[in-house]
């Protein structure tokens, strides 16, 4: 064979190779030895070791997903202030990463119809879960309850909503126990990773992080593998959006407005008309402070 009909063959090749476009959404409290702000914050002082650990579960999901074949990954950093993975240690080629709040889609920043299925790391147990390390719902300083079309959600749920708006499957998620049981519950089976089992709110009995990294590279190579048998969670539009704050001001004032209902004293209700529209409004009324500036 020439060397024109072997570079022939190759061209058509690359141009046959299936596309696998894969999102990858990081949040830090389902991390393996996450259990206190110990942890979870700039300034507490096991934060700079622990975002190291977050950053391998994330390319260990990374890596997992390239040797399943992917062709693009986004991950986006969905944790406190969205700038915790270390930028440096993914691999350059076909990586790119989302940083920063607020944005856009909240957690799920980056996503849209191009992807072929969605990864949630480190994701956790909802504010109303009597177990789970860390259990809340986006705020565990305002919020503690969130409902979509009359049923009460997760992170997880919701984040798997939105992915569902583009048509895209949730396949694999890790996190403790709490949160990998309620993230079946709400969206069907998915194939996960538990990194920890809760013994309270603050106290885990904990993988190590090597193994942790290991079992989430294996699982999403696995998952990836048979992406044909999982479907997208997708719920009926419009929908309707209930948000339940732990302090009664906000829903005082937010009962102002004509688009929100205040159904008790502490929790709005509000329709939107696709998961997209709901997420920018949960991003706006958790987010919002009159008193910061840009």
């Amino acid at each position: 064979m020439t060397k024109l009909a072997i570079v022939a063959l190759c061209g058509v090749a690359a141009l046959a190779q299936p596309k696998l476009k894969v999102h990858i959404s990081v949040d830090m409290e389902g991390i393996a030895g996450v259990v206190s702000t110990d942890q979870l914050g700039p300034g507490s002082f096991e934060y700079e070791r622990f975002r190291g650990f977050m950053t391998r579960e994330a390319n260990g999901a990374v890596m997992g997903a390239l040797a399943a074949g992917a062709t693009e990954v986004v991950v986006a950093d969905a944790h406190g202030n969205a700038e915790n993975l270390l930028i440096e240690v993914f691999p350059a080629e076909k990586v790119r990463l989302v940083r920063g709040f607020p944005r856009h889609l909240g957690m799920m920043g980056g996503i849209d119809e191009t992807f072929d299925a969605a990864i949630f790391i480190g994701y956790h147990a909802s504010t109303s879960n009597t177990h789970g390390v860390r259990a809340h719902t986006f705020s565990s300083a305002q919020l503690t309850r969130v409902a979509l079309n009359g049923t009460e959600v997760t992170e997880g749920a919701w984040n798997a909503a939105i992915a569902g708006h583009f048509g895209v499957p949730v396949v694999f998620a890790s996190g403790d126990e709490a949160a990998i049981a309620e993230i079946r519950k709400g969206i069907g089976p998915i194939d996960a990773f538990v990194t920890k089992k809760s013994l309270s709110f603050h106290s885990a009995e904990n993988v190590m992080p090597a193994v942790s990294t290991a079992r989430i590279e294996a699982g999403v190579k696995a998952a990836l593998g048979r992406l044909s048998t999982f479907k997208a969670y997708r719920l009926s539009a419009p929908v309707t959006v209930e948000i339940s704050f732990k302090h009664y001001r906000p829903v005082e004032l937010l009962g102002y407005l004509k688009q929100f209902e205040r159904i008790t004293s502490h929790t709005i209700r509000f329709t939107a008309k696709d998961m997209v529209e709901a997420s920018d409004m949960e991003t706006f009324i958790t987010s919002y402070q009159i008193g910061l500036e840009p």
